[in-house]
């Protein structure tokens, strides 16, 4: 059952052990709340039985009260043991969710990322854990229980009066089942809702996000109206929503008030009848009341449970993806890179990479070049594993990477993307991410070596001033050298810069130029560059058109091959004296 529950509601083995556990303290809660029926039955049927013609013998009302006592205690119990079984346990569970679906997250390849949305995935990790957390803590536990305790109590009032009990309870398989059939109608438009929240949480984060691009381009408005019609679309799909489930919850409570009037109704026939005493009459009527009050809450609960589980699939279909695998201690006999015939797709339909065939050695700068939409950034992700192949096989010192552990492999890797990644914190822990625990001193020699230290100690606080959401108080400059200042301070054996120094002016070019020049010695580099100045002093230039290696070389025997290199030098070179 452990195993079941697990699988149905992506709850990990602890998970499942606490909602058994809940589901059981809720039960013994429920059973518990009809024993002050069943004490009443007892003191009332001792006022009305006769003792001898004319005398009565009055009950015990010390017995009774000290037996309410015991009850109440017990009551208290149960519901104590009931709040640590569902509440404690979800906030738990809801946590350990959370970090188990970070921790899968950090395994799946990039290439998923490419392909799911971030506000969905943050919904995952948020809101999706957050309604389990509910569920598990309300739906699932107070459903089950209230089953389980009907049976219980169902059991008791068929011993005492199966035709009363019969009156009573027909109604509920009847509720469960109208609630049940709307199951099909909910999950579609529970599924256009999230769906529709989705979209509109995405139009207010791309607005927030390119708020300057709207403006600058007088779209302000138009942008906005477009958000607002999101609004609206996302209100009344939620509205939808929720009269789509009350239209089969209501209905169902409602058939189970039908029981109290088929309770009323064979009760009063067989007391005109005489088969049925007045105080069986009255407990059946007070049953009703304890029963029918926790079965409309497990029909709100049902249908509930049947929202919850649309979000449980979202966070099941996280899990399931495929991991990167590998060892976490392999062996490089050195740190040259290997390309042997490698093809690569993004998806099932256009490859980007075919046959593509190179080494990048030791020692030596390896320069990735092409027109653009050619592949380059792609070998260069290739390379680190960000990503898996499907045909070929790339090697670090002679090593498959696909059999190494990602972690463990971009432990040999300094990086350096075009599209530079800082966080809301200061400019001294935005580089000291390069390597954990180095000193502040180890980071500014790192800072000065990547041409920081000057526009680091014009900021109000130097190294300790914050740098904004994504480096939002720097230039693209700025933030691009903290970003080379980083895979300074990492000092990996393999290094590798895709349009590293793009946002850079001249100037700083040059200086950051040098710095790397003395960064690379005996390390493998692959850097990615449109600028032909910036290739030029590569050891080794790769040229890459349509996903395929088109030539290979030095910078000079490509000039002399008077292929697609040296086309490209030439356009830059005439591009240079161009004049607005």
């Amino acid at each position: 059952m452990i195993e079941y529950i697990k699988k149905t509601f992506a709850l990990s083995e602890t998970g499942a052990k606490d909602l058994v556990k809940a589901i059981i303290s809720c039960t013994l809660s429920d059973v518990l709340l009809m024993f002050p029926v069943g004490i009443f039955y007892l003191l009332i049927k001792e006022f009305l039985i006769p003792i001898e013609e004319n005398t009565r013998v009055y009950p015990d009302l010390v017995f009774y009260l000290g037996m309410s006592l015991v009850v109440l205690v017990f009551i208290f119990i149960s519901q104590y043991i009931q709040y640590n079984r569902t509440f404690l346990a979800s906030y738990e569970e809801s946590a350990n969710k959370r970090i188990d679906l970070a921790e899968h997250l950090r395994k799946i390849p990039i290439s998923f990322f490419g392909k799911k949305d971030l506000s969905d995935l943050t919904t995952s990790i948020m809101a999706d854990c957050a309604a389990l957390e509910t569920a598990f803590s309300h739906y699932m536990p107070e459903f089950a229980a209230s089953i389980l305790a009907l049976i219980i109590v169902s059991g008791g009032l068929f011993a005492f009066d199966w035709r009363m009990a019969l009156a009573l309870l027909w109604v509920v398989p009847v509720s469960f089942a109208i609630t049940a059939g709307g199951r099909r109608l909910q999950n579609k438009v529970n599924l256009k809702n999230n769906k529709v929240q989705l979209e509109r949480a995405d139009a207010i984060q791309e607005c927030i996000e390119g708020i300057r691009e709207i403006k600058a381009n007088n779209q302000m408005d138009s942008y906005l109206n477009g958000i607002d019609k999101k609004l609206i679309e996302s209100e009344k799909i939620s509205i939808k929503s929720e009269l789509n489930t009350a239209m089969f919850v209501v209905s169902a409570q409602m058939m189970l008030r039908v029981g109290i009037a088929t309770t009323v109704l064979t009760g009063g026939i067989l007391l005109i009848k005489g088969d049925l005493d007045l105080l069986t009459f009255i407990v059946f009527m007070i049953a009703a009341t304890r029963v029918f009050e926790p079965l409309a809450g497990a029909l709100i609960n049902l249908a509930a449970m049947f929202s919850t589980m649309i979000q449980i699939e979202r966070m099941k279909n996280i899990e399931q993806q495929p991991i990167q695998g590998g060892s976490k201690a392999a062996v490089y006999k050195g740190y040259d890179i290997r390309f042997d015939r490698v093809g690569f797709s993004y998806d099932e339909e256009q490859a980007v990479l075919r046959n593509v065939s190179f080494t990048a050695k030791q020692g030596e700068v390896t320069a990735l070049v092409g027109p653009s939409g050619g592949g380059k950034s792609t070998v260069a992700k290739l390379a680190a594993r960000f990503w898996d192949i499907q045909e070929g096989k790339i090697t670090l010192g002679g090593t498959d990477i696909c059999t190494v552990e990602p972690e463990a492999l971009l432990k040999n890797y300094s990086i350096v993307f075009q599209d530079v990644l800082l966080f809301n914190n200061t400019v001294m822990e935005n580089i000291r991410i390069g390597r954990r625990g180095a000193t502040d001193e180890e980071v500014i020699a790192a800072a000065k070596k990547a041409q920081c230290d000057e526009f680091v100690k014009e900021m109000p606080k130097g190294y300790h001033s914050m740098i904004g959401e994504n480096g939002s108080v720097l230039s693209g400059g700025e933030r691009q050298r903290i970003s080379i200042a980083r895979a300074l301070l990492k000092d990996s054996p393999v290094i590798l810069m895709d349009e590293a120094t793009a946002s850079l002016d001249v100037e700083n070019e040059t200086l950051v130029q040098k710095a790397l020049s003395n960064l690379v010695k005996d390390k493998t580099v692959i850097i990615i560059a449109h600028r032909m100045r910036t290739v030029a002093n590569a050891d080794k230039v790769v040229v890459l058109k349509e996903g395929e290696v088109a030539e290979q070389g030095s910078p000079s025997e490509l000039l002399k091959l008077n292929g697609i290199y040296a086309q490209m030098a030439r356009l830059q070179s005439k591009s240079g004296g161009w004049s607005l």
